[in-house]
């Protein structure tokens, strides 16, 4: 990125959306993301974020006025700019779907699809009026092959596909992108608990037969956001070792 620019990134606290935010800040971005709980993660994000002016706002994605007033703290306190969002955040709630829960499908939904709809809706008013910004939403392998036990996260994930792609045909005209990462199992604290078993398992569903790491992910956000991915907009990039070939 030739000047600062305003990265706009939900759930940037840890793991990937720490990475990313941390990869942005290198790149020459100024930074705001938000975080719902854990303050302390959120400080470690702006300490590692050291090359950039740092805007850390509590806030719940899932709450449309929340959303409204991270946007509205975004704009202000980049001059009335937002160049690139990302929607990152994101929860599971698994279960097998005969005893799933009314409440898991829609906590599941709230963030990851409605959270992403709000941000999307807001800042894309104030990239229209700049003619011009980056939109990068975080999907998942789930969202394209389906996973047992997932049937909410994976509706969710394949939910943010289509509306990136709907989305990324209404401001084209704009010069404004909007695409989707996808990635696979990545090491974070949601893997980490896994069970030795259960690790192996995974790593037998990956061609590279090894995870991914947060950065892995953060790289390719950083492509999109900058000139190399100036001319890509619409598309789903799957980072996940091989597990969708």
């Amino acid at each position: 990125m030739s000047e600062r620019k305003i990265a706009l990134v939900t759930g940037g606290s840890r793991g990937i959306g720490r990475a990313i935010c941390v990869k942005l800040a290198k790149d020459g971005a100024d930074i705001v993301f938000n975080y719902q709980s854990g303050a302390e993660a959120a400080e470690q994000t702006k300490k590692l974020c050291e090359e950039a002016r740092v805007l850390a706002v509590r806030a719940d994605v899932a709450n449309p006025e929340d959303c409204n007033r991270l946007i509205s703290e975004a704009a202000a306190f980049g001059n009335g700019r937002i160049d690139i969002l990302v929607n990152n955040a994101g929860i599971t709630r698994d279960n097998l779907l005969g005893r799933m829960k009314n409440e898991e499908m829609d906590a599941v939904l709230d963030v990851n699809v409605k959270g992403s709809f709000y941000m999307m809706r807001g800042v894309s008013k104030l990239m229209l009026r700049q003619k011009s910004g980056c939109i990068v939403n975080m999907s998942s392998v789930v969202g394209v092959l389906g996973n047992a036990g997932q049937v909410n996260y994976a509706a969710s994930k394949a939910a943010v596909i289509g509306m990136t792609k709907s989305l990324a045909r209404e401001l084209a005209s704009r010069h404004i992108s909007v695409n989707a990462v996808a990635p696979g199992m990545i090491e974070t604290d949601m893997t980490g608990v896994m069970s030795e078993s259960v690790r192996e398992k995974v790593l037998e569903s990956i061609p590279f037969r090894h995870m991914g790491k947060p950065e892995d992910i953060a790289n390719v956000v950083a492509f999109l956001a900058g000139e190399g991915g100036s001319y890509i907009t619409g598309q789903v990039l799957c980072v996940d070792g091989g597990m969708a070939i």
